[in-house]
């Protein structure tokens, strides 16, 4: 079994996303702005008709799956492999204060793209994409045949998935812009069924 299209969607906003906080693995709740992006995404991806929603555990992903699963008449099931990169001691800082803690020689290489360690006790960008990537093909090949499932998930952890899933190499992911909160990628299995391809990137309701 296999499903036809995984549809990758990023949580809402939160005060952290408008202050411009790094949250990793922090449990930061949709502000109210997040609230109603979640609202307004869920009639315009139930019309995809998703056989199964997945979250991440944390409260902003679980938050903007809610509406979809109520629209769907769907049970959200949370899995902790979809959550965000673990930055560590970085928590809450912004990005100067995250560049001012790592020093000069490791902020040069962040600035420059290279897959640094998000502080000392946090993850790397290819630990993260193996880890949400592999749920999100385990996700894809436990679903019905040419189904359709939502994957509620965050920004860089999403981009990261993505590009592990669709065989790209992990470093591409810088090559994508961020995901807008509330935007979603779609990923669709090739009919050949040998590989998952990305179709659509960044799309946020209302849909054109």
């Amino acid at each position: 079994m296999t499903a036809a299209q995984l549809v990758v969607l990023r949580h809402g906003r939160t005060e952290w996303n408008a202050a411009g906080r790094l949250q990793g693995q922090a449990d930061v709740p949709l502000d109210a702005r997040g609230l109603s992006q979640a609202e307004q995404a869920a009639p315009v991806l139930a019309e995809l008709a998703p056989s199964a929603i997945y979250s991440s555990d944390l409260i902003r992903a679980r938050q903007t799956a809610e509406p979809l699963a109520k629209a769907c008449g769907l049970r959200v099931v949370t899995d902790p492999r979809l959550r965000e990169i673990h930055v560590g001691s970085w928590e809450g800082l912004s990005i100067e204060e995250a560049l001012a803690a790592m020093g000069p020689r490791e902020a040069k290489r962040w600035l420059a793209g290279e897959d640094v360690r998000r502080s000392p006790t946090g993850e790397t960008v290819s630990e993260v994409g193996e880890r949400a990537g592999a749920a999100l093909d385990e996700i894809g090949l436990a679903a019905p045949d040419g189904s359709t499932v939502v994957t509620v998930m965050h920004g860089l952890a999403a981009r990261a998935a993505v590009c592990w899933l669709s065989g790209f190499p992990i470093e591409t992911w810088k090559r994508l812009s961020g995901l807008h909160n509330c935007g979603w990628i779609i990923v669709e299995r090739h009919r050949t069924g040998d590989y998952w391809r990305i179709t659509e990137y960044n799309v946020t309701a209302p849909r054109e």
